[in-house]
């Protein structure tokens, strides 16, 4: 993307981002989400790192963020810092085009550059290792529980020096402070009201499947609606004669192919709406 520019944020950007990390994070996890408001309470963090997060721009307007806060390491009495980021949001019509993966190249040269020893996350452990990232148990780290875990991931900035961190990863409390439904409900009101669903198939569809909604049918085209997007689609494999076929208004999970006739794996119930 040549029209793509990786900057620090600045406070004109705030609500743009928040709104963007709603729509990015919205029905992924469960109903609605709260990364919008974790945002904002990351900001007035003393472990937020501006230094090293940064905002997406393309043509002009804010395409993704990713948020760096400190963190720690503890084994006993002895403590290392590091480092973790998260939420790392892309707009969701622009996901899959390159930009989570910009934004986190660019920002793991910061953090080297400032002499951080490495970076650990909990994240997508089909994705990021991709990028660099190995599970947490090659250097004798586990979570706060002392659990380890595929989603458990480092990246080593400074081998020397990350050779020697052990222990259980340790986050800013912030993390923890975004689960107040009043805050989260006052925050919503900031925003354009979007409709929650609750599906049992569950929400891990930050990689390849996406949650939308039938719009039309044309033959056996279906025309889901993703956001502000009319995505084409036909069913994918898993479907048989017997297997009760999208009409329109219908929730359904699909994959979506950018380039290619996307396919859609199947149709979903909005438990909230039961």
């Amino acid at each position: 993307m040549n029209n793509l520019v990786l900057r620090q944020e600045t406070p004109a950007d705030f609500k743009e981002v928040e709104h963007l990390t709603m729509r990015a994070f919205w029905n992924i996890h469960g109903p609605g989400c709260n990364e919008h408001l974790l945002v904002r309470k990351i900001r007035q963090s003393p472990d937020y790192l501006p230094n090293i997060s940064r905002v997406a721009e393309l043509n002009g307007k804010v395409a993704g963020a990713i948020y760096y806060t400190k963190a720690k390491v503890i084994r006993d009495k002895t403590e290392h810092d590091v480092i973790t980021f998260g939420p790392l949001a892309v707009e969701p019509t622009l996901q899959n085009s390159g930009i989570g993966k910009a934004l986190i190249e660019e920002t793991v040269k910061l953090a080297k550059e400032t002499g951080y020893s490495g970076i650990i996350i909990t994240g997508e452990p089909t994705y990021y290792p991709k990028l660099g990232f190995v599970t947490c148990d090659r250097f004798g780290i586990t979570d706060a529980e002392g659990k380890n875990y595929d989603a458990l991931m480092c990246f080593p900035l400074n081998k020397e020096l990350f050779s020697s961190v052990h222990g259980r990863f340790i986050i800013s409390p912030v993390y923890e402070e975004c689960e107040n439904n009043e805050e989260l409900k006052q925050l919503e009101a900031e925003f354009p009201k979007y409709r929650k669903v609750k599906i049992k198939d569950g929400f891990l569809m930050l990689l390849d499947k996406r949650l939308g909604v039938i719009e039309a049918v044309d033959g056996d085209v279906y025309y889901v609606k993703f956001w502000e997007l009319s995505i084409p689609a036909k069913l994918g494999k898993d479907f048989n004669k017997d297997s009760v076929r999208p009409k329109v208004g219908d929730d359904v999970l699909f994959l979506w192919k950018r380039d290619g006739i996307s396919e859609i794996t199947s149709v979903c119930k909005n438990m909230l709406e039961e």
